[in-house]
């Protein structure tokens, strides 16, 4: 079941971020995450299977340019591969196709994760070398709101 966040929820989503540090995550990100969910968050979900968190993403507007941005998605690694980011990434394509005013869809990921999102339609845009941290970096990623 995919449901919005609440503020209940950050300890697990915090727990999920470090389950997957130092595959995906540097451990320099994680003070940036708990920052998101308390100051910069707009509208964040989870998937949830009963009372366990097993993946999260989130969306942030930024209507004065038409776009918005795919933020934080993370997936328990035991449940990776069994189409949970897909169908959190699905749920926030299809809210951001019901607002018009959004044109573009952009999403900042890494060389790791990347493909995923090829997959589900992104086009690199730009690469930026040790980004987010060293060995980490950003890989922008766009894709046309229709």
């Amino acid at each position: 079941m995919i449901r919005a966040y609440s503020e209940k929820d950050k300890i697990k989503v915090i727990g999920l971020l470090k389950k997957n540090t130092p595959k995906y995550f540097d451990p320099s990100e994680e003070p940036e995450l708990e920052k998101y969910l308390d100051n910069q968050m707009e509208d964040y979900f989870v998937y949830a299977e009963g009372s366990e968190i097993l993946g999260a993403g989130g969306i942030n507007y930024f209507p004065e340019e038409k776009l918005a941005r795919i933020s934080w998605d993370i997936v328990e690694p035991n449940a990776q591969g069994k189409g949970i980011g897909r169908k959190l990434m699905q749920y926030r394509i299809n809210q951001l196709k019901e607002n018009k005013n959004i044109e573009t869809i952009i999403v900042r990921t890494s060389q790791h994760t990347f493909k995923f999102y090829e997959k589900m339609g992104f086009q690199l845009e730009t690469v930026e070398k040790d980004f987010w941290a060293k060995g980490f970096h950003l890989y922008q990623m766009t894709m046309k709101n229709i």
